[in-house]
């Protein structure tokens, strides 16, 4: 069940003051079936716990008369530049958050000059999402069991102007999400799939007493059989920059550096796949070191702040995936929301990193840190 701890209340009855802030006024505003569908993980949670618990042990080392006084926020990522070394996480059907789902998060990110990653569950179409926004989109694909409709989705992709594919590679079967069960949770009808064809998700409103109808449409629809020759399959029909997402075993990112990854993404899916995997961030440093500079490495899973880039940077990550939170602001506010959310988090990003002594995220790579103090 949800600690309490980790739904802070906003500390004023004003405007919020910091991301966590968002997530009891989202809390306000939904129905608790999708605050539940939101904010849950698999399993008993021990592994969404973890998480935050494991980014809360690494403590940064700052450097003190550096100079540094008006730091360089922005990175290069992925061979281009964007405003931080973040990007919005692949997320299904927003419009369970807000009317305008996807587009409204896409539009916000594009604003604030930060990549957009679209989800192949998205409730907003490719095409409508790509219109929607300025900024980078960037394409989440889930491998499905028809290789046909794989195709037609990297192809739509592509058309719409993807600068980037990330392939989650954790989910050969949807974790086994106990709010959801015990909620029965199912779709409602205004929010679909937008992305396969009409009537590929009536398992998702399908709903049955004891039964994740979220479960029981990607059981069907996800091919469980993932394997090495997929992934290079892919890699050889896109010439896109292309991220696998769901790595913590080094011996894992090795090998999908072999395959020709441009970029390995440490993550346990938030807590919402194998509950008892450790968390993100404590397999970070293991998998930098077996890269080794061949491919960018990014952090995924319970990243909620300025703070937490910091600490992903210090331990060798390119960037990091935000995910949860602007759900959060999405709920309360909209494409508003999520700007607000955006702009708190790039002044907690410059004040981490004049605090710390840095000029830049390069720098930031090159602090110490200690983990449990």
């Amino acid at each position: 069940m949800t600690d309490p701890g980790d739904i802070p209340a906003p500390s004023t009855a004003g405007p919020p003051a910091c991301l966590a802030d968002f997530a009891a006024l989202a809390r306000d505003v939904l129905a608790p079936e999708i605050w539940d569908f939101v904010d849950g993980g698999s399993g008993a949670e021990i592994t969404r716990a973890a998480n935050r618990a494991a980014l809360d042990r690494v403590a940064v080392l700052p450097r003190v008369l550096t100079g540094a006084g008006s730091p360089r926020i922005g990175a290069s990522l992925l061979g281009r530049e964007q405003a931080m070394p973040v990007a919005v996480a692949p997320m299904a059907y927003q419009k369970l958050l807000h009317p305008d789902g996807e587009a409204a998060l896409a539009a916000a990110a594009g604003a604030a000059g930060l990549p957009y990653t679209l989800s192949t569950l998205s409730s907003v179409s490719i095409e409508e999402v790509a219109a929607a926004t300025d900024g980078p989109l960037w394409f989440q694909l889930y491998w499905l069991r028809d290789r046909g409709l794989v195709a037609d989705l990297l192809d739509r992709a592509t058309a719409a102007g993807s600068a980037a594919l990330m392939v989650t590679v954790d989910v050969p079967v949807l974790g086994r999400r106990l709010r959801d069960v015990r909620n029965a949770f199912a779709l409602p009808a205004h929010v679909t799939a937008a992305n396969l064809p009409r009537g590929r998700d009536e398992l998702a409103h399908a709903g049955t007493p004891g039964v994740s109808a979220i479960a029981a449409h990607t059981g069907a629809l996800f091919a469980p059989a993932l394997s090495w020759s997929d992934l290079e399959w892919l890699r050889a029909r896109t010439a896109l920059p292309l991220l696998v997402k769901g790595i913590l075993d080094r011996r894992d990112a090795v090998r999908a550096v072999q395959t020709g990854v441009d970029a390995v993404v440490v993550s346990n899916h938030g807590g919402r796949q194998l509950d008892g995997a450790p968390a993100s961030v404590s397999m970070l440093p293991e998998v930098v070191a077996a890269v080794d500079g061949r491919a960018e490495v990014w952090l995924d899973s319970g990243v909620r702040g300025g703070g937490d880039v910091l600490r992903a940077l210090a331990l060798g990550a390119a960037g990091v995936l935000l995910g949860r939170p602007l759900l959060w602001a999405l709920a309360a506010g909209g494409r508003g929301g999520v700007e607000t959310a955006l702009a708190l988090l790039a002044a907690e990003w410059r004040d981490a990193l004049t605090l710390s002594g840095c000029a830049d995220p390069a720098e930031a790579r090159r602090l110490r840190t200690v983990t449990g103090g």
